[in-house]
């Protein structure tokens, strides 16, 4: 049934998506952020993949660097309702999914080549000058992929050295939703997904001072909010 609505609602707002392009890239982002809206509503409808959002308070009023935890699928739908208009930094590769890309595309993220780190570099920081003068905040995973449940890797400091040469303040994001909504997997499990965002990290010292500041406080809220789920190993002994 969550496939099926997906593949509904996907492919009308593939095409709306072409429509829009002449509006501004903000309008752009909540009229596509809606196709987002109807996925959350449409997996907890489906499959009882609830959430709730702790330390909304946090969020501030000027621009930002969301650096988030990423286990899952769900939360590249999610953040776009929680958070203001934001884009993502993601490898171009994606916007040659059939549909899901032209709306990806639409929506004003900054697309790197990863086989190309230098000129990746140099393209994150020009666009993301852009995306923050025409409103949008900035969002990336730092772990650079998506990660299984219990699992941990090294972060990269690729967000944190923008955030600092940007002049924007850190928003960090702990979640799990990879224990109800598994990497890869075809399914879902019920339960109530944890988002919980983390008081405002300035962008001060280098971008490995920064960017661990932000893995310390990731990966400690992880400890206390893990094992909520299905799907964490520690549930499937």
């Amino acid at each position: 049934m969550y496939w099926l609505g997906l593949i509904a609602i996907t492919l009308p707002y593939a095409i709306l998506c072409l429509l829009i392009l002449p509006l501004p890239p903000v309008l752009r982002f909540r009229i596509i952020s809606g196709w987002c809206w109807s996925q959350v509503q449409w997996v907890r409808i489906t499959c009882g993949v609830k959430y709730r959002v702790e330390g909304r308070e946090h969020i501030p009023a000027g621009p930002a660097m969301i650096l988030s935890k990423h286990q899952s699928a769900w939360e590249t739908m999610a953040l776009p309702i929680i958070f203001p208009p934001f884009v993502y930094v993601l490898k171009r590769e994606l916007f040659k999914i059939p549909f899901f890309g032209w709306g990806l595309k639409a929506s004003s993220p900054i697309g790197i080549d990863r086989s190309n780190r230098s000129e990746s570099q140099r393209l994150v920081m020009s666009q993301g000058r852009d995306r923050l003068a025409k409103g949008f905040w900035i969002c990336i995973f730092p772990e650079g992929t998506r990660v299984a449940a219990g699992k941990r890797i090294k972060y990269k400091h690729g967000g944190a050295r923008l955030a600092i040469a940007l002049g924007i303040p850190v928003v960090p994001v702990a979640l799990n939703a990879g224990e109800f909504w598994p990497r890869n997997s075809f399914l879902k499990y019920p339960g109530t997904i944890t988002v919980r965002i983390g008081p405002v990290i300035p962008p001060e010292g280098t971008p490995s001072e920064l960017g661990d500041k932000v893995e310390t406080w990731i990966e400690n809220e992880m400890e206390k909010i893990s094992g909520q789920g299905p799907c964490h190993p520690a549930n499937q002994r």
